[in-house]
């Protein structure tokens, strides 16, 4: 417990795990994750996928929030229960606004300003509970306020600004409202807590799984409504098998490795490896994983459209730049992140990845439905190498 505020709080202790309530939580982002998606498939162009790029980074910066809150207090006791789910409130209507958050639509309110207040409102009740909660530790109210005084006023404030304007200059207060935000909490310190390295590890490997979750079901919206046929099973399948082996290549050996590599660091490189793997290391992932979600969408509908043809027609431009670079970008990041807590680096994903981005333009001459096959090829390839060149240490790893 949490000194006298035992009924309000209770502390989350050495081993703890992911609450019931984080997961609800975590629906939300779901949906957010599926409208950014969306946005980007609707109009695959360079500048609507910055918007979408800009979105996510938005919603990955107030999911990051909580997964900290979560390791230091337990979600589902006492009053900050109440506060997640006014949290998760706010940050819906952020996601229902998300197809506004850069332009208004006819009618209703002004969407630019409602989304940004929204996120707003997240970021403070995160601020108010953390707050309370480090009452009795002034190491940590200390690195709250040192963090909030620029987190908060900066990001949120340029954010509010950003509404009431368009074009260029929206865009650049956007990325100024995030960039500042990254870089202001790399630059506030480390006072931070991790009460559970399981938990924590556990939370990011759940929102991979949520993110793998909206590549799924991005397959299932690219053949909705339309005739079953052996092309959309055939794309389905590989679909799926490439979300299950990005899958395999995050749990089966290198998630072990960094939660084993934080649950044994301690003092601030505990907390520097929680900021650098799984914080920042985090997100080029979830953004890999969305921009498959975006090629995966756009193959599906290809070989499920009669208006295409289904052995001939390729995929070209951003949707198969999406298709190829977000398993690479996911690569990539994966190994930084194993790196940053481990110090080892997988040289065969680097490889891989390089291998996918110099294979686009190739891809860009096949039909969609083999250049998904090529695609699923590869990182087969590549998990069943893994497996039989480092049998040994793997399992040493896994089962120990």
């Amino acid at each position: 417990m949490i000194g006298t505020r035992r009924i309000r709080f209770q502390q989350v202790a050495e081993g703890g795990l992911v609450t019931q309530l984080e997961l609800f939580f975590d629906l939300v982002i779901v949906f957010a994750f599926t409208m950014v998606t969306a946005i980007a498939a609707d109009d695959p162009t360079a500048a609507n996928l910055l918007r979408a790029g800009l979105v996510l980074a938005l919603m990955w910066w107030l999911w990051i929030a909580y997964a900290w809150l979560g390791n230091v207090v337990k979600a589902d006791e006492g009053i900050t229960r109440v506060a997640i789910f006014v949290a998760m409130g706010g940050a819906f209507i952020a996601a229902l606004t998300i197809p506004e958050a850069f332009t208004d639509l006819p009618g209703g309110w002004f969407g630019p300003l409602v989304f940004a207040i929204a996120y707003l409102v997240v970021r403070l009740v995160h601020v108010a509970i953390f707050w309370v909660v480090s009452a009795e530790d002034p190491q940590l109210r200390g690195q709250l306020l040192r963090w909030a005084l620029g987190s908060i006023t900066l990001g949120t404030t340029l954010l509010v600004v950003a509404a009431m304007t368009d074009g260029v200059v929206q865009i650049a207060l956007w990325m100024a409202a995030i960039a500042g935000d990254m870089i202001w909490t790399w630059l506030a310190g480390t006072d931070w807590r991790i009460n559970s390295a399981k938990h924590f590890a556990e939370r990011h490997g759940l929102i991979i799984i949520v993110a793998l979750g909206e590549s799924i079901v991005s397959i299932g919206i690219g053949v909705a409504g339309l005739p079953i046929s052996w092309p959309i099973v055939v794309g389905s399948m590989l679909g799926l098998a490439v979300s299950g082996l990005l899958w395999w290549l995050y749990f089966d050996v290198a998630a072990i490795s960094i939660e084993h590599a934080l649950a044994h660091a301690r003092g601030k490189h505990q907390i520097k490896i929680a900021q650098n793997s799984y914080t920042y290391g985090h997100f080029p992932m979830i953004a890999g994983i969305i921009a498959l979600s975006l090629g995966l969408k756009k193959v599906l509908y290809y070989v499920g459209d009669s208006s295409h043809h289904t052995l001939t027609d390729a995929l070209y431009g951003i949707p198969l730049g999406a298709l190829y670079g977000g398993p690479a970008i996911f690569l990539l990041a994966l190994v930084a992140a194993k790196y940053a807590a481990t110090t080892s680096v997988t040289i065969p994903r680097i490889v891989v990845a390089a291998l996918l981005f110099a294979l686009i333009p190739v891809a860009a001459n096949l039909p969609a439905l083999v250049s998904l096959a090529l695609l699923c090829a590869l990182l087969a390839a590549l998990v069943i190498f893994e497996t039989v060149r480092y049998a040994q240490p793997r399992d040493q790893l896994r089962h120990a």
